[in-house]
């Protein structure tokens, strides 16, 4: 797997390479009568094909009217966030930015983002134009901070060749998984006799972000709600819950054994032909798609406990706080945010990002790509995080914690025993 690839599976997206300046954010121009443009400095995190797509939407936006120029200032996203803050802090900061939505509490508190709403009003954006879901996760305290233009959820692919060959393809080319925890262990248990020599029946990791995101995947399929209180004060673990969601991924590793033992890239595993499905976030979908003699299928992850609940973040357009707030600049940048969403929604949705604008969801465009409607339903279907500065941190403790489980060094009760314990901790700061 190529350092790159590596990055979109930790993060959910692409890293950039750093090309912004001390003054990158004070050198934009307001608009000024005359007819001069209004120059806007745009700081993103996207490289890969993100970034391709990113610069393409860009382009036509620049050349769709002579009035806003927008400037693309690439930032490598293992430093993003950090150089985000400081800029603003320093009044150097982007008029416009991208944040995850679950990162999105986190920059309100530091004072880094602004509210929407009245800027909103006065260039007639739309909200009920977004999808419901998606758009409810970039809301804060009934707010909007932020104008999504993607779900990136957590998803199940497959090889066809091999579900195929062990009888497990349906004629409509979509998995035979029968409903229920039994159905989906069956149906990995009952590939591993015929599959070749070498294949796995289930391409995984033994740790770290993906089977966190199986893990929440199964808890919010279980009804099992936030890990954080609804004052942001507590931990709100339903332990129950959690205990039996981390026992069923386990067993895939150990009872089961449909998991390769100790897969350093599960990535490799599955684009090679080796793993008869996968699972992971919806940026893989242009990997695998360009990948020659991989027939593979792309899906919703299986309802194991009753619902089609999964993991997801949602990428969105940010208007940072700026030394000096120009109304015109706002209106400029909420323009371009609802253009990314809206005009730009088909470019973005190639990189298998599932788009937040109701126009390009529903638009026969969208529909006739290739995989991505085979998966657009799920964007209802994304269990977001609560809205919590400590979201970030959280995640980092549950992923910290529950490896643990996965490399089979600690029950899951005494595991949960000491998440609850570390949250107390974090949420009391």
């Amino acid at each position: 797997m190529s350092a790159s690839m590596m990055m979109s599976v930790l993060a959910g997206c692409s890293g950039g390479s750093s090309g912004a300046g001390e003054s990158a954010g004070g050198d934009s121009k307001s608009a000024e009568a005359g007819g001069q443009k209004t120059e806007l400095v745009y700081w993103t995190l996207f490289a890969g094909g993100d970034g391709e797509y990113m610069d393409q939407m860009i382009k036509s936006f620049n050349s769709s009217q002579n009035d806003i120029t927008i400037k693309n200032v690439k930032l490598e996203w293992a430093e993003y966030y950090t150089k985000l803050v400081t800029g603003v802090s320093g009044g150097k900061g982007p008029d416009i930015g991208i944040s995850h939505t679950s990162k999105l509490p986190e920059l309100i508190k530091a004072g880094v983002v602004t509210e929407l709403d009245e800027t909103a009003k006065d260039v007639n954006l739309d909200w009920n134009q977004y999808n419901e879901n998606i758009l409810k996760s970039a809301m804060v305290e009934g707010k909007h901070y932020a104008v999504p233009i993607d779900t990136h959820p957590f998803i199940m692919y497959y090889n066809k060749k091999h579900l195929a060959a062990a009888g497990l393809l349906g004629e409509d080319g979509k998995p035979k998984i029968e409903p229920g925890p039994d159905g989906f262990v069956n149906f990995l248990t009952s590939m591993k006799g015929k599959l070749p020599q070498g294949v796995t029946p289930f391409a995984f990791s033994n740790n770290g972000d993906d089977p966190y995101r199986l893990w929440w995947a199964l808890y919010s399929q279980l009804g099992g709600k936030d890990v954080i209180s609804d004052d942001g004060k507590s931990p709100a673990i339903d332990m129950e819950k959690a205990v039996q969601a981390a026992n069923y991924v386990k067993d895939l590793y150990y009872t089961s054994k449909v998991i390769k033992s100790q897969d350093p890239d599960f990535y490799k595993t599955f684009q090679s032909g080796q793993g008869a499905i996968m699972m992971t976030g919806v940026w893989a979908t242009g990997t695998w798609e360009t990948t020659k003699d991989l027939d593979f299928g792309a899906t919703a992850i299986p309802s194991i406990y009753g619902s089609a609940k999964t993991w997801g973040d949602s990428h969105t357009i940010i208007l940072p706080v700026t030394k000096k707030e120009d109304p015109k600049k706002r209106e400029a940048a909420l323009k371009f945010a609802n253009y990314v969403a809206e005009k730009g929604g088909q470019v973005w949705a190639k990189a298998g990002h599932i788009p937040a604008h109701k126009a390009v969801f529903e638009s026969s465009e969208y529909k006739a790509l290739k995989y991505r409607s085979d998966y657009a339903s799920v964007a209802n279907d994304v269990v977001f995080a609560k809205a919590s500065d400590k979201t970030w941190p959280k995640n980092d403790v549950l992923k910290k914690y529950l490896d643990e489980i996965w490399l089979n060094k600690t029950p899951a009760e005494a595991v949960f025993k000491k998440i609850e314990g570390e949250l107390k901790t974090l949420l009391s700061k």
